[in-house]
């Protein structure tokens, strides 16, 4: 199952909150962390690698903190992750590394390479402000989209030789 680390949900988490804050404003890493009850030693060190990416600035002092480093239209989902978690990879060979025993046969590389493609695409069209605003259109998860229309079209149902 694809899933994000808790690192990378914490990441957005903070982002979002932090695009919903006046552009001025900056939030301490406690701030947030009590917030939404995250461990705020996990969230500082969070904070730090999107700080050492570029998608957050910080300020020291009494008033200092954290604030978006850009506009939150300009910082998709998919900027995060990988800041927090690397390239986004749906199998072991999917940083193009023969590290497998099936690679030279494996007759599913290529279509989840694919399939990986468009995850990425998801993500990186995706912004920050959408997921601040809730205005993410569906037409990003264009199968998402299809499947639902799909399943209400037809129910699903299971079969005994499954």
């Amino acid at each position: 199952m694809l899933r994000l680390s808790k690192k990378a949900d914490y990441g957005l988490i903070a982002m979002r909150h932090l695009a919903l804050q006046p552009e001025t404003a900056s939030s301490s890493a406690r701030e947030i962390a009590e917030q939404y009850d995250i461990p705020v030693e996990l969230l500082a060190k969070v904070l730090q690698r999107l700080a050492r990416r570029g998608l957050l600035a910080s300020h020291q002092g009494t008033r200092g903190g954290y604030h978006l480093a850009r506009l939150a239209t300009k910082i998709s989902v998919a900027d995060v992750i990988q800041a927090i978690d690397g390239p986004v990879m749906v199998t072991a060979c999917s940083d193009d590394v023969a590290d497998c025993d099936q690679y030279s046969k494996c007759s599913v590389r290529d279509p989840l390479w694919r399939i990986k493609d468009r995850i990425v695409s998801a993500l990186s069209a995706c912004t920050i402000y959408e997921m601040a605003t809730d205005t993410i259109p569906d037409a990003i998860f264009p199968l998402a989209v299809e499947r639902r229309s799909v399943e209400a079209a037809v129910p699903l149902t299971p079969t005994a030789d499954r």
